[in-house]
């Protein structure tokens, strides 16, 4: 999994077959991020990771590489990032727990792939959904659906017999 630094979205949910050791997947995990925050501009610049991602620099030309095996050499706001990564291991939880991430149900590595990806899509929907409540846009949104309404009704012209019917254009 790959969620962002302040906000806690997935951006990147992958599987990889036969369990293979963790320094060898962050090059394809950060891949699919990339490709998948290309539509918005957004690049990946760091990676905080835990401990099994050590030696992995040089394989992530431009990535910066986060973990606490280099406390000592960090900065101050590095360091803080490395306090923030114990925010995935809850987004894992809540996946398993209530986004049906612990049972696979499709057929195959395809079906593996593409289950972890739709998992993390229920999960950035199900957090939209409450920043929108927290927020109170979900007054904003009933407005605007209002708003459309009162649009399609003031584009509804009587007839000569008297009846209203829309006005396609």
């Amino acid at each position: 999994m790959a969620t962002t630094h302040k906000s806690g979205l997935v951006v990147g949910a992958r599987t990889f077959p036969g369990n293979p050791y963790d320094g060898r997947v962050l090059r394809e995990q950060i891949e699919q991020s990339t490709i998948l925050l290309e539509d918005i501009g957004v690049v990946p610049k760091q990676a905080v990771v835990n401990l099994g991602f050590r030696g992995v620099d040089e394989d992530n030309p431009g990535i910066e590489i986060i973990h606490r095996g280099k406390h000592k050499s960090l900065t101050a706001p590095q360091r803080r990032w490395l306090r923030r990564r114990q925010a995935i291991e809850p987004v894992i939880g809540h996946l398993k727990s209530d986004h049906r991430m612990d049972r696979c149900w499709l057929q195959g590595e395809s079906g593996d792939a593409l289950h972890a990806v739709l998992c993390g899509a229920g999960y950035n929907l199900r957090w939209l959904m409450r920043a929108v409540q927290r927020l109170g846009l979900k007054a904003l949104l009933l407005r605007l659906q209002l708003d459309a309404m009162l649009r399609a009704i003031s584009r509804l012209a009587p007839t000569r017999d008297g009846n209203r019917s829309l006005i396609v254009g």
